[in-house]
């Protein structure tokens, strides 16, 4: 049984809000703290110099006891957001400037007490690594609205941002515009594992899944492939990045132990793994050091949206169940659903084909995880569950009066085949992207003309 929210105050997971905040969050600090937003505002210029930056940086006071006394949540956050890109932009401006052929170049590995002090209360406030990560700080508690009541990326703002620029904008505000989907989304899990409705709540997850993928595919217009280089050296994490910054950065007046978080990706997103969790494509996921990525950054998320996801784990396998009740049509319906699952995974893994690998041979994404094998282990898990059902639907007569899952049988060798040609291409040490990304359109599956 689900509740019927599980919040912390600044996110409530539920069928008003889903994902997203419980109302806008605040554009700017408070007067107070106008000296930390003035810092804020300057980042996009401060970028292009080290020695700029660090001045900036370094001349800050150091706010500690004042944030101690913040009760507000929104105002935690917003002052949570401001040290996450302070302490980026701070640290990760060697990296960025001293950038060859796309390799990133050692950051610093010192933050400064006058940050590393308030940042680590308000992180301690909020339950959170002092880190930039995706919820309260990079995305979804960054937005700000240019009219009222429209979610479109192209009405959206960043409160914070690295280069300021259109394409870091409409990157990021993009996966907000996707997330304004999200109360369909909690929605079909309640119909389905509290109402018991499965086909209509499966009905509502197909549609809400297939909108989702359309805003998704939106990206490729938001922002310029070309161009992520100009703000990705900025949500690189420090840990599985030894390139970058060795064996941690030390929290100056905080720890002297050198301190290791991931970075902020997308892959901190919720929309996929509560679709995994629905579906029952958990289950599927291989036993290796991927999958243990995967479930390392569930902790980087609100702690209202782990719990969340540890209600959606102890609900029903729909697979098992619909298979026990022999209803086909169901499985036709989950079988749609995993295939959207599916098209979202394959556009962001050629995002990354576009976006990041044709830019950079770094090897590390900005979470920590290998480049060139995280996504595709997560396609395999999805097209193994997909091969299950239609294997399973196969056994009956009765699968030529399913059109849903025929059409998507017709389709299902072409994906499999589409993924082991581009991992076997991934062998070469001098792959070419080129060849892997056009698999897509030879086999009609590029993700922008879908």
């Amino acid at each position: 049984m689900l509740k019927n929210n599980y919040s912390d105050g600044f996110f409530s997971v539920d069928i008003k809000n889903g994902f997203l905040p419980i109302k806008h969050p605040l554009k700017k600090l408070p007067e107070r703290y106008n000296e930390i937003q003035e810092l804020t505002d300057k980042i996009p210029v401060l970028i292009s110099s080290i020695e700029e930056m660090s001045r900036f940086v370094l001349q800050l006071p150091n706010f500690s006891k004042e944030v101690k006394k913040e009760e507000d949540v929104f105002v935690i956050q917003a002052l949570y957001r401001a040290y996450s890109f302070i302490t980026s932009a701070y640290l990760l401006t060697p990296s960025h400037v001293n950038m060859k052929n796309g390799i990133y170049a050692k950051a610093h590995t010192i933050l400064p007490s006058n940050i590393a002090i308030p940042y680590t209360i308000v992180s301690n406030k909020l339950d959170v690594y002092p880190w930039l990560d995706y919820h309260y700080a990079y995305s979804l508690g960054n937005y700000v609205m240019k009219e009222e009541d429209n979610y479109h990326w192209n009405n959206l703002k960043m409160s914070c941002s690295f280069s300021g620029t259109n394409d870091e904008i409409g990157f990021i505000m993009n996966h907000v515009y996707i997330n304004a989907k999200s109360p369909d989304l909690i929605k079909s899990a309640h119909r389905i594992f509290n109402a018991n409705d499965y086909r209509d709540g499966l009905g509502l997850l197909y549609e809400t899944l297939k909108e989702m993928n359309e805003r998704r595919r939106t990206m490729w217009s938001a922002s310029n492939p070309h161009n992520y280089n100009n703000f990705r050296a900025f949500i690189m994490g420090i840990k599985d990045n030894h390139k970058i910054f060795g064996d941690g950065v030390i929290y100056e007046g905080v720890s002297a132990e050198p301190k290791t978080y991931r970075g902020q990706t997308g892959a901190q997103d919720d929309i996929i793994p509560t679709a995994d969790l629905i579906t029952g494509i958990t289950s599927y996921y291989p036993e290796n050091m991927l999958s243990k990525y995967l479930m390392d950054l569930r902790s980087y998320r609100p702690k209202c949206v782990q719990d969340f996801f540890k209600d959606l784990e102890k609900t029903p396998n729909l697979f098992k169940l619909f298979k026990e009740k022999e209803d086909f049509e169901s499985l036709q319906y989950l079988l749609a659903c995993i295939e959207q699952i599916y098209f979202f995974r394959n556009g962001h893994w050629q995002f990354v084909q576009q976006y990041i690998m044709k830019n950079t041979r770094y090897a590390q994404a900005t979470g920590g995880t290998p480049i060139t094998s995280w996504l595709p282990n997560q396609i395999e898990a999805v097209l193994k569950a997909m091969d299950d059902i239609i294997s399973y639907l196969n056994n009956y007569k009765i699968t030529e009066e399913l059109e849903i899952f025929m059409n998507i049988k017709k389709s299902q060798k072409n994906k499999v085949e589409v993924l082991n040609k581009q991992l076997e291409e991934l062998k070469n040490k001098n792959y070419n992207i080129e060849r892997i990304y056009n698999l897509n359109i030879t086999n009609n599956i590029e993700d922008i003309t879908l």
